[in-house]
């Protein structure tokens, strides 16, 4: 089956992404395409797979987001501005109410943070700090800066459930080696964490200002995790760091957003939705086996003017 396809990225977290609403693959047939199509030594890459699905009575539309090994994601805050922005097309409209695995979020077309560069407003939560959900057994029911005995580090830790599970430090200076490290650790899936966790590093810099660096689930160390700057705005005001219901300019590898959390856990984002070029490709409806990528238009203004953007 050859379906659509197009490459975007959200804040540098880059993704192929098809227009599924007419497509019913299997759960496992998903997860092997995902695997193909997020492949960096094979003919496309990215940090996962994003997919608009189709509403229903409640929603819009909707989205589902495989990362690079295969497992699906809660949320992905980044893709789903990818994915609201081919709905809002497909559908003619530029706001909606968006159906994730576990949530929904409300998406809207916004002013664009720079001259051509695609830009939603995405509000997500609330945000929840109750750890059995996640479930994470370490004898209480939340961990707000605080140390968790269990994890091979002193630092303390904010857990916050986006529904996606977060595990958030600030620390004076990012330590990479020492990220990658313990992410590796919680991708063990350790039995007191049986469904792991995105642990980020984050430095509180001036002038209201967070930068982000994550170890995503699935996926490694990463660029950008959208849903990692939302937990982390939400830990700042939890902590201290920001105000409620202020704007926070969040910082990461791959880009930026801007942010704010309320006292009850809403975390609303502001970023960008950039093509980089759109085509299509061949999928095994039966295996998930991909074919043949092609490449048929490119969308080199937009590239540039995100490229701009983070230059400025």
């Amino acid at each position: 089956m050859r379906l659509p396809l197009i490459k975007c990225h959200g804040s540098g977290n880059d993704f192929p992404l098809l227009d599924a609403r007419q497509v019913r693959f299997d759960d496992d047939v998903w997860s092997a395409a995902a695997v193909a199509l997020a492949d960096r030594a094979g003919p496309l890459g990215g940090d996962g797979l994003l997919a608009l699905t189709a509403g229903d009575d409640a929603h819009d539309f909707g989205m589902r987001m495989w990362n690079s090994d295969g497992s699906e994601a809660e949320l992905c805050l980044n893709g789903l501005r990818c994915v609201a922005r081919l709905g809002f097309e497909a559908l003619g409209i530029e706001e909606a109410l968006i159906r994730c695995k576990a949530s929904s979020v409300a998406a809207a077309r916004a002013a664009p943070l720079g001259p051509n560069v695609y830009t939603v407003r995405e509000t997500a939560g609330p945000a929840s700090l109750d750890l059995a959900g996640w479930p994470m057994a370490i004898g209480r029911a939340e961990n707000v800066e605080r140390a968790i005995e269990r994890l091979p580090s002193t630092r303390a830790f904010t857990a916050i459930a986006m529904p996606n599970p977060h595990l958030v430090a600030f620390v004076e200076r990012v330590d990479e080696a020492e990220l990658v490290a313990l992410g590796a650790f919680v991708e063990a899936a350790p039995g007191w964490l049986p469904n792991r966790a995105n642990v980020s590093f984050v430095e509180a810099r001036s002038a209201g200002a967070l930068f982000v660096r994550t170890f995503e689930r699935g996926v490694g160390l990463t660029d950008s995790c959208g849903s990692a700057m939302a937990a982390s705005v939400y830990a700042a005001c939890l902590t201290g760091r920001a105000a409620y219901d202020a704007e926070v300019r969040v910082l990461n590898r791959g880009g930026l957003v801007k942010g704010s959390a309320d006292m009850g856990g809403t975390v609303t984002l502001l970023g960008n939705a950039t093509w980089a070029w759109a085509g299509s490709v061949e999928i095994d409806a039966a295996t998930g086996a991909v074919g043949a990528v092609r490449v048929e238009q490119r969308f080199a203004d937009e590239v540039e003017a995100w490229a701009a953007l983070i230059a400025g």
